[in-house]
């Protein structure tokens, strides 16, 4: 659906303007591209450092048993200099803020970076910063169209502009509650996801003003304050990622009582 939102305004740009509007839409995709480029270059460097395997051999090990039970290459691990407790992956590289290890058991450390390693199994790292730059073309060509289109393209610009929206957030939405599902296979106690959850939702003010876009994270919608946004959220709250791994935890302890 978002491939073909994105499709169907090149297409509006292009017989808008014509030669004008692909030479203006491969100038906005070459860009973002350098820009996706740049970013994952220096700007996750920042205060990044690397996981010293001697020093927590027990997160290091506990990972690598994650990454070969969802049979993907080890990640890169890194550990960030941040006292607010934060987690995110880009490419193949799991970060986990000093902030965790503060409120947090090894355990439930463990599942965070289950669901981080969830979104890489996925591919949702690289999903996640393509369908955000797509939703910085779908602005520009957007206004673009308002400002130069006739009247029905004046009033269909918009109104796929809203949709893209509606459907990048049901999308992500959707992405975060598959790389649960994830994490809560791939753990020998998929509990310590909830109880991890359970503690880190007392924490989401603090990560408000810290929430990195366009990769996938650990972090809600704000719930307990509602602030208004330009864009929807992107992301379950945690009382709903957390009713729904209850609900799936009954189903596997349902299901071994079975076996048995």
């Amino acid at each position: 659906m978002l491939y073909l939102i994105l499709a169907l305004e090149v297409f509006l740009i292009v017989w808008t303007l014509g030669d004008l509007g692909l030479a203006m839409v491969a100038g906005i995709l070459a860009s973002l591209g350098i820009l996706y480029v740049w970013v994952n270059r220096h700007k996750f460097g920042e205060r990044l450092i690397p996981l010293d395997k001697e020093e927590m051999p027990w997160l290091y090990e506990g990972i690598a048993e994650l990454a070969r039970r969802a049979g993907v290459p080890m990640p890169k691990i890194y550990l960030l200099d941040d006292y607010i407790p934060n987690a995110y992956s880009f490419g193949d590289t799991i970060v986990l803020s000093l902030g965790l290890f503060e409120v947090l058991d090894e355990d439930e450390i463990i599942a965070v970076a289950a669901h981080e390693l969830g979104h890489i199994k996925n591919r949702d790292t690289t999903w996640f910063p393509v369908i955000t730059y797509g939703r910085f073309l779908m602005i520009i060509s957007t206004l673009v169209l308002v400002i130069a289109g006739n009247i029905a393209v004046k009033g269909l610009a918009p109104l796929l502009y809203l949709v893209y929206e509606l459907s990048r957030s049901d999308f992500m939405k959707a992405r975060e509650f598959l790389a649960d599902e994830t994490a809560l296979a791939l753990l020998p106690v998929p509990m310590s996801l909830k109880r991890a959850l359970e503690e880190l939702k007392y924490y989401e003010d603090l990560r408000t003003n810290v929430k990195i876009k366009g990769v996938p994270s650990i972090e809600p919608g704000i719930e307990r304050e509602k602030r208004f946004t330009f864009f929807m959220e992107t992301h379950p709250s945690y009382e709903e990622r957390i009713l729904r791994i209850t609900f799936e935890i009954n189903n596997l302890i349902e299901i071994k009582q079975r076996v048995r």
